[in-house]
Formats: structure tokens, sequence, C-alpha cells
């Protein structure tokens, strides 16, 4: 496969490897630096093996983010999106604002609503189960993608509830699906730097595996680009790993650029640039390299990157477009390159003009739609 390629003795070592097995963290380590032609047959090993595990379909969600308020009292350094309760363009959606939300997207085909925003000061486990039941009782087929383990948290907190009785409480009530969001980097250094008030690691593992264990499966997510070194970065798919080696309650990794412009620790130092186009391909082709069949399905977020790098990342390992949006008022603030949204169409375009297959899923990856 790398005859001609003209790539270092040590990366063809490894990627012949990695067409059999899962690399190592020491493997990956040395990897996510890889520079030139060694780049190139790095991306082309991932692409292949992508193309063996989930095939040339790509799949994406039609759903809707419902940014339920921007009120937050956590106040990370990247979010250009929270605001604080008196601030003056706070707000906090009224019970008819969410269900006009709802009726649009539902309107439209959704299939799932992205029930997300800011950790609100006095909102508990009863405050987000409300949030559920006037959804679900609304729009009972349509699946919930909601709060984030920062959130959860907070409100068990709050309720004086342990983790697995506000999980249960919550799927009863009508949680699908936890985002794996509050991850950013999991080292407790990296994130003493931008969110020191969010879950720290050991937290975020338990509350995840909680989830998990109380049949709510949940995204994986990275946040990247910051403050972390590249080490850094292959701990944190070490740790997703070894979570779902050990609970099988992941249903996709999501990687998410850092997107600096309008990030509050930006215009502090000036010096978070975030990552390059490289860097985003080195991480999605290490991920399958290390996930391969256990995380089977790896996001791009066009939303971060912007529709033509995002089609450029499928084919570095990833198979899925994530969702068509609807709103996401974070990215947003953020300054998302492509806007907040997109058409069916539009994905679809991007899909075909690769030569792959476009399928619309659910929120589980267990239902997928073909698209006339």
């Amino acid at each position: 496969m790398f005859d001609n390629l003209q790539i270092s003795l040590k990366t063809q070592k490894i990627l012949e490897k990695a067409i059999d097995e899962a690399i190592s963290k020491e493997e990956a380590n040395y990897l996510i630096n890889v520079k030139g032609r060694d780049l190139f047959a790095l991306v082309a090993t991932a692409d292949y093996l992508r193309e063996e595990i989930v095939g040339d379909d790509v799949t994406f969600i039609n759903n809707c983010n419902i940014n339920f308020t921007n009120v937050c009292t956590v106040q990370c350094g990247f979010c250009a999106f929270a605001r604080k309760l008196n601030d003056p363009d706070a707000y906090i959606l009224s019970d008819d604002e969410i269900i006009e939300k709802g009726t649009e997207a539902y309107e439209n085909g959704a299939r799932e609503f992205c029930l997300m925003g800011g950790v609100l000061p006095n909102a508990d486990i009863e405050y987000y189960e409300d949030l559920l039941n006037l959804l679900k009782d609304e729009f009972p087929k349509v699946a919930i993608h909601g709060f984030s383990p920062t959130m959860i948290r907070d409100a068990s907190l709050k309720s004086e509830m342990n983790i697995d009785d506000s999980f249960k409480t919550l799927k009863k009530a009508g949680l699908d699906t936890l985002p794996g969001t509050a991850a950013e980097i999991l080292t407790d250094r990296s994130r003493e730097i931008i969110c020191p008030s969010k879950v720290n690691v050991a937290d975020w593992i338990d509350i995840v595996k909680s989830s998990h264990e109380n049949g709510i499966p949940s995204s994986a997510t990275m946040m990247y680009g910051h403050v972390e070194t590249s080490d850094e970065r292959v701990e944190h798919l070490d740790i997703l790993r070894n979570i779902q080696e050990e609970t099988h309650g992941f249903t996709e990794f999501i990687p998410m650029t850092f997107m600096y412009e309008n990030a509050p620790i930006f215009k502090n130092s000036n010096k978070n640039l975030g990552a390059t186009g490289t860097e985003d391909l080195r991480l999605y082709a290490v991920a399958r390299l290390m996930f391969r069949d256990l995380i089977p399905n790896i996001q791009v977020s066009w939303v971060k990157m912007g529709f033509r790098f995002a089609q450029i990342s499928l084919t570095a390992g990833a198979n899925d477009l994530g969702g068509t949006l609807g709103y996401d008022e974070l990215s947003a603030a953020s300054g998302a390159p492509d806007g907040v949204n997109a058409s069916i169409d539009q994905l679809c375009h991007i899909v075909e003009d690769l030569g792959r297959k476009p399928i619309e899923r659910n929120s589980k990856y267990t239902e997928f739609y073909n698209i006339n």
C-alpha cells in the first residue's frame, strides 16, 4: 500500500500494523505529529479503514438545536455564547418559545432536538425534567439529545440526588441521548486554564459512564486547538477508548476545532489561533486508527470547519456529517464560517461530490433512511 510513497520507515511500520489492529497510545503520539508524505499516508490509511469498517455511506441527521438559555454560571474562557443573568442580551426561553422552535423544526422533518444552553444558577433536575416533558408531550416521536455532564452535575447537586438517580429521572422524562460535551480536553492541566468551573476529568468520566449504564448513550467530543498539547489530544482519545471498551455507550466521536476569534482567552492574549488544517486531518486519522470499529462513527463538524474543509475531512477516516442543526447559537456566537444551519440538499451535495452515498440516520445510529 505504501510502495513509492517515500515515507519514513517508522511511519510505514506503524501504518502497516494499523491495517490489522488498533494503534497504541505511543504510536498515536508519533503519528499525530507527522508531516509531508507521511501525513498523506496516514490519511490514506484512515480512509482505507473507514471504508473497510463502515463502507462508503456518509450519515447525518435532520435535527434542530434548541438553545433554551445563554445564561451560564460557568463562564469558560473559550465561550463567546455565555452571558450573566443581568446582562442586557441574556435570555431564557419561555415554554411557548421552545414549542415554537420545536414546531418549525418538526414541520421540516426533524428527527432530533438538541436541547442545550448555559448552566443556569437555579436549574435542578426537575427543571430539566420539565423541559423534556414539555417537548415529549408535544413531539413524542422526536428524539431529545440533551444537556451536558456539567449541567447534570450541577442540577444533581441542587436536587440533592446522586447521578444515577438523576439519569433515571431524565430517561423516564424522555432523554434519549446525552451530548458528550463539557469534555473539551480531558486533562486537568488544560481544563484548569480554559474551564476551571466545569467538571474535572474524573467527574466527566463518572457521569458519562453513569449515563451509559442507565441506558442513555452519548456522543464523545473533543474541543482542540487552544492550550492543549498533541500528547494531551492523544490522552483524550485514549480515555474515550477505555470508556468505550467498558460501556460501549458512545454513539460517535466528534472532534471540534477551536473557534478562536470571539473567544475571551483569544481576546485577552491573542495567542490562541486554533488548529491548522493539517492538525485537523491528523486528529481525524489518528482517531480512526485508535478507535477502528470500537467507535465506528467519526463526525466532521461542518459548522466549525465550514463545508469545504468538512468535505476534505471526510477523506481522513470520518463517515458522518453531523446534522442540519436548524440554528446553533453557540457556534454562531463563536463565528461559524459557513453559518449554523444546512439543508439536506447541501449535505447531500458535499457527500455525492466525494463519490459517496448520503444517508439520513436517527440519533442512535440504529435506523437509516434513504434520501430520494
